[in-house]
């Protein structure tokens, strides 16, 4: 990048407009780029006013305010030489016209090249008169870096001892999970989590994660969930555990070296309540990864082209936040129409196509966990090989692991499972969804409490015969679904 800011102002670029969220890292390149090419070098936002700052510093007169007294400064100024002036969150005065007329007057001054730092892009009138660029965020080597030069600078100014265990391939995932902030936020990230007990551990590495989280959820169309369980709270699923089991480190510069490239993510089909949902959330508990719920109710806009710029802004959001995993929670609601004729104009076409694109080309290590209850419904597509790493279908739970199920409800409530003849239960529950039977143990504790009771076994096999599950209310169509998924997903159990 200062190589490029060089260029552009020996070349006599009139006006250079780089769009950042880092504006110190910006204005210190900008200040390389002057210092190396020993041109002055003037720096305006609306707080400080115009001041020169290089080769010294010295005022201009020009005062704090609006920038039309600063522009008319770069117009009146003769230099004898080349002068480079730094202009920070000009775009929201653009819509002024005087504004616009001086920026106008100054692309046609000779000797001047105006810099323009903006965190939001440039109006369109703005951003014709520019040569625009785009500062990357920090990158792996620089981050690691950040990382390593923060601990070292606590470590020799703090009064208490501090220490770390970290291996490099712990160093390694932290770096990965800082992606997508600035320098700065990533050192404050990590001096949190070194002070937060006095040691920079793979303890930390949670931490980390959920300061991220917190860092980034206010922005964007993605929601932040925040996940506290481990992949062994679920029950039953034991091939879609296995799978990811083996992809874990998948995401990782090691597997990079490897050769691997990252995993993509699944499609889970399945009856509604068997823990399509929850299996997003547990992958990212797993991995140690932020989950990132894209709604596309939320995406959907009433003015023509907004809806497609919705979807794109929450997946340059997403690679922001790598490495992360992307949930679609039931996305046959979002694009059925896609795969017929609609009568929305085309967009759900173009919805679908945006998506499609940035599935196949994107390079993030973004890991997508789509869910779907009528995959029938979806374009083909969007199925085939290199969109997901794989398609699984989650049915009904089997025997052995509805006992695993209720075992896991009993425990979380305080009750232990060995006192409880969770072979019979299991047995009189076939087809029962996860979800119900979580809902039959809920309401079989609710009637011992209601009765001043202990739960029983009694008490539970009442609630298992007063309790229709959706595989009785909606037989045929859960019946339809598996059928159709038979010989055509890999079961997940």
């Amino acid at each position: 990048m200062l190589d490029q800011i060089k260029l552009l102002i020996r070349a006599g670029n009139p006006v250079v407009a780089i769009e950042s969220r880092d504006e110190a890292q910006a204005t210190k390149i900008v200040r390389d780029a002057a210092e190396g090419l020993h041109v002055a070098l003037f720096e305006w936002s609306t707080t400080t006013g115009l001041r020169r700052t290089i080769p010294n510093h010295s005022e201009t007169g020009v005062k704090p305010g609006k920038p039309n007294a600063a522009l008319e400064y770069v117009l009146e100024h003769k230099g004898d030489s080349r002068e480079v002036y730094l202009f920070k969150d000009l775009g929201p005065f653009a819509s002024d016209a005087a504004v616009r007329r001086l920026l106008r007057d100054v692309f046609g001054k000779e000797k001047t090249t105006l810099i323009l730092v903006e965190e939001d892009p440039l109006p369109p009138s703005v951003r014709r008169l520019a040569v625009s660029l785009h500062l990357p965020l920090p990158g792996p080597e620089e981050l690691e870096r950040v990382v390593r030069d923060t601990y070292r600078d606590i470590r020799d100014s703090a009064y208490e001892e501090i220490t770390s265990n970290l291996t490099k391939g712990d160093l390694e995932q932290i770096v990965q999970t800082l992606r997508g902030l600035t320098a700065a936020e990533a050192a404050r990230i990590v001096a949190g989590a070194v002070f937060d007990d006095y040691q920079f551990t793979p303890e930390d590495l949670p931490r980390i994660v959920e300061a991220k989280r917190n860092l980034l959820q206010g922005t964007g169309c993605l929601e932040s969930v925040s996940v506290n369980f481990a992949v062994d709270e679920i029950g039953g699923l034991a091939t879609l555990k296995k799978w990811l089991a083996v992809r874990r480190g998948g995401m990782t510069a090691e597997a990079r070296r490897f050769g691997l490239d990252p995993p993509r993510g699944i499609l889970l089909l399945g009856v509604q309540g068997c823990g399509k949902s929850l299996c997003a959330k547990a992958v990212a508990a797993d991995w140690r990864m932020p989950l990132l719920r894209m709604d596309p109710g939320v995406l959907y806009q009433k003015f023509v082209g907004e809806s497609e710029n919705r979807l794109r802004e929450a997946l340059a959001q997403a690679e922001a936040m790598a490495p992360a995993v992307l949930w679609i929670d039931e996305i046959e609601k979002a694009f059925a129409s896609a795969s017929a004729e609609s009568a929305d104009g085309g967009l759900s076409q173009r919805m679908f196509g945006t998506l499609l694109s940035w599935m196949q080309d994107h390079r993030s290590p973004i890991f997508m966990v789509a869910t779907a209850n009528n995959i029938s419904a979806l374009p083909p597509e969007l199925m085939r090989k290199g969109r997901f790493d794989e398609v699984f279908f989650v049915d009904l739970p089997p025997a052995a692991s509805r006992k695993q199920i209720l075992g896991i409800h009993l425990t979380r409530r305080k009750r232990d499972p060995q006192t409880f003849d969770l072979e019979r239960l299991a047995a009189d529950t076939e087809g029962f969804s996860g979800a119900e039977l979580e809902q039959l143990v809920s309401s079989a504790m609710y009637a011992a409490f209601s009765a001043g009771t202990e739960l029983t076994d009694a008490r539970l096999r009442a609630e298992v015969g007063s309790t229709r599950p959706l595989s009785v209310l909606m037989g045929e169509k859960v019946a339809q679904l598996r059928a159709w998924a038979a010989g055509r997903c890999v079961p997940a159990d």
